[in-house]
């Protein structure tokens, strides 16, 4: 079995060896480098070779959104996923994350074995997406309507629609699949559609632009 490679990005030198202690527990993970400021995440990342990023928002020299938004931009860097870190109820910025290219993100407070397994799930190439908090933090930060280029909701069928609203709250394919009583295959391709007519990298971005449309609203959480 190939270790999930993990490369931590914090300031605090004791936040970072904790993380590396509790990554470095699992069997199928390591750590390959740590990180104290933005401009670091960015060149390890482009050295080590990581499958994931933790990264924090607030550091010195570069923060984690203008690092997060080099690692999506860079194509030699288009397998590594990154998982911000962040102070829920306090970090405005995990919107900015998110439409930069991060995978998700998670509060600093989460439990060890619920560290591991966010870990797991952003590497293995899904997003990070719990149902309630997610969509009060997104809904509460978004500030004006932004219509992708490649198109808004206005170009999904009417299931396509129904499949993105409840991704926006954060269901995973079974889930999805479950409340429109379809299978978890055809549900997975229903994503995959909608990501390709509007231009999604992946789910976290969906969420975005479901909110950004307006399509979903607080309101309706």
């Amino acid at each position: 079995m190939t270790a999930i490679r993990v490369l931590l990005a914090d300031d605090q030198t004791l936040v970072r060896a904790a993380f590396a202690m509790l990554v470095e527990s699992a069997r199928d993970m390591e750590v390959v480098g740590q990180a104290a400021t933005g401009r670091e995440a960015v060149a390890l990342a482009r050295t080590e070779r990581a499958d994931l990023v933790l990264m924090d928002i607030r550091m010195p020299d570069l923060d984690g959104i203008e690092a997060t938004r080099l690692i999506a931009a860079d194509e030699d860097l288009a397998g590594v996923k990154v998982l911000v870190l962040t102070t829920y109820d306090t970090d405005e910025n995990v919107v900015d994350a998110l439409r930069a290219g991060a995978s998700g993100f998670l509060v600093k407070d989460t439990r060890p074995a619920e560290l591991l397994d966010a870990i797991r799930t952003v590497a293995a190439g899904e997003a990070l997406l719990s149902p309630g908090p997610t969509s009060r933090l997104i809904a509460r930060f978004l500030r004006s309507p932004v219509v992708p280029a490649t198109g808004g909701p206005e170009c999904l069928s009417e299931r396509e629609r129904g499949v993105l609203a409840l991704v926006a709250r954060g269901l995973n394919n079974t889930e999805v699949a479950e409340a429109l009583g379809l299978s978890p295959l055809t549900a997975k391709t229903h994503v995959s559609r909608i990501m390709g007519k509007l231009g999604a990298r992946d789910r976290a971005q969906l969420v975005i632009v479901a909110y950004e449309s307006g399509m979903v609203t607080p309101g309706r959480l």
